[in-house]
């Protein structure tokens, strides 16, 4: 097996590119997290419901929210989560 000699360069090198993959790794991870998050005007749309059914939907508790300053934010994991549970399946759950 032919042998190869690395250098406290090659290391450095090495070194400096494993931080830069584990910080490109760490910012993908948050900001699709902080993406994950939508305004009140995006679930609107997504769901396409009306302003007041999402408030019912707030205010009864079914669709989890989280408010910062007068903005209201909804996670898209938490969205999913309700549609899952209150799908209907069969004629009986009608």
């Amino acid at each position: 097996m032919p042998t190869s000699i690395i250098t406290t360069d090659d290391l450095h090198e090495f070194k400096l590119e494993l931080l830069d993959d584990i910080k490109r790794l760490l910012n993908a991870h948050s900001k699709s997290k902080i993406n994950s998050y939508l305004k009140s005007s995006e679930v609107m749309s997504l769901l396409q419901i009306s302003s007041s059914t999402l408030q019912n939907l707030r205010l009864n508790g079914t669709l989890p929210h989280t408010r910062i300053g007068g903005i209201i934010y909804y996670s898209s994991e938490e969205i999913q989560a309700v549609l899952t549970e209150n799908t209907i399946n069969n004629i009986e759950d009608l």
